[in-house]
């Protein structure tokens, strides 16, 4: 284990850097937003403009590393990222915002396709699940440190701005120092979203209605604890139990993933979601309530996301998985563009709670369509299902990928053992 950790530091010490960064200037958005006087509607635009800006850059990103290789993409992207961090303070008008957010989402999103590439080439087939599933834990570490990062100074001013600018220049150190550049990895062209809705009605659905949920998380949940009148330190409390929750609940979701039949997990963690977020828009901003909800929240739509992927996998041919993977990457980032705009317009008709209230649509939504898919054909025997990928919704489709191949790799080594013994 520590010699696998050894080849891949680097990489693992540069991501999470990334992602405190990445972390603050998510919440610093909602945070500065209100103080400078911007509506909630323009601010769900600000935050979506960085999910769309992230969704085109992960179908770029791959193009633009076999054009001109693995250093000059990671240079280039770094430069835009440092300067679009520093310029927020500089250009307080929401299009600025939106531009520069859609430009930092573009970048960050060929990041990880590079160093997800650069992890993928670096790993074995012994040492790939290991090397994911350290990844991933990497990522949310990172973001959840962030939000400690956000009590060092005042949001009103440049210091929290500098911060994650100079870290995101700081990662990029280790890994362009250590690392010898390798080929990009192929991504394999996605499936359209009416092939992957004929193979998977359920995924399709519940992965598009997941997108939008993950992103009023992530985009609007500072957002919306500006305008219920929390504190700096609150609302970095609120978004890291998110972010904790998304953590702790990896493990247990993926080992009864395993042993249970599939949708009627879904279904479940989709009603534990439904009922946290009604029970958010029925008692309000009571902090202390707010932390729980949060981490009941975050511990299920982060899981249901590989959920997804994984009962996916139950219904196809090995060779029809990567190009699954990569419609499933795209339906979340359809809906992760499309929800904190949603979130926003119902913030602006009922108020603070409308947060609340576009969750609970979602994650209704989600548990009747997975109820009602029950009822049209039969369910995998769990003996017959694969096993669970931990992958998480702030990967692109080359860690999908990779993960996909890992799992392929098992399950033909299983195989062969069945056929010896």
């Amino acid at each position: 284990m520590f010699q696998v950790l050894a080849s891949v530091w680097a990489l693992l010490l540069g991501m999470i850097l990334i992602m405190i960064g990445n972390g603050m200037q998510a919440t610093l958005m909602g945070v500065r937003g209100a103080m400078e006087g911007f509506g909630t509607l323009e601010l769900s635009i600000i935050t979506s403009g960085y999910f769309l800006g992230f969704l085109v850059g992960s179908r770029i990103a791959p193009e633009l590393i076999r054009r001109v290789g693995h250093v000059r993409v990671f240079a280039a992207l770094a430069s835009f990222i440092s300067a679009g961090l520093i310029a927020f303070p500089i250009l307080t008008d929401p299009i600025s915002w939106t531009l520069i957010r859609v430009i930092l989402g573009f970048c960050l999103s060929g990041v990880y396709v590079t160093a997800e590439s650069w992890l993928n080439n670096a790993a074995t087939n012994q040492t790939r699940g290991m090397v994911l599933s350290v990844y991933m834990v990497a990522q949310m570490m990172g973001l959840i440190a962030a939000q400690g990062l956000m009590n060092l100074g005042e949001a009103s001013g440049f210091f929290l701005f500098v911060i994650p600018s100079i870290l995101v220049s700081l990662s990029f150190a280790p890994i362009l120092l250590s690392i010898t550049p390798t080929p990009a990895s192929d991504t394999t062209k996605p499936m359209s979203l009416i092939q992957l809705y004929h193979k998977s009605p359920l995924a399709s659905v519940g992965t598009l209605l997941l997108g939008g949920a993950f992103a009023a998380q992530f985009g609007m949940a500072s957002v919306y604890g500006a305008a219920a009148g929390l504190s700096v330190a609150q609302i970095t409390g609120f978004v890291a139990a998110i972010f904790t929750g998304s953590l702790v609940c990896q493990i247990p979701v993926g080992w009864l993933s395993d042993r249970m039949d599939r949708r009627l997990l879904i279904l479940a963690l989709a009603a534990i979601g439904t009922g946290a977020t009604a029970v958010g828009f029925v008692v309000g901003a009571q902090y202390e309530t707010l932390l729980v909800l949060a981490f009941v929240v975050g511990g299920v739509a982060n899981p249901l996301y590989a959920l997804f992927i994984a009962y996916t996998n139950d219904y196809l041919e090995v060779d029809d998985m990567a190009a699954a993977s990569g419609g499933l990457v795209f339906a979340y980032g359809v809906g992760a563009v499309v929800g904190p705009m949603a979130t926003g317009q119902v913030m602006e008709l009922t108020g603070p709670k409308g947060f609340w209230l576009f969750l609970v649509v979602v994650f209704t939504a989600i548990t009747l369509y997975a109820g009602w898919r029950m009822t049209r054909r039969p369910g995998v025997p769990v003996d017959e299902t694969g096993s669970y990928l931990g992958v998480l919704p702030t990967s692109t489709a080359v860690a999908v990928e990779a993960a996909q191949e890992w799992y392929v790799e098992q399950a033909e080594e299983a195989a062969e053992e069945e056929g010896e013994a």
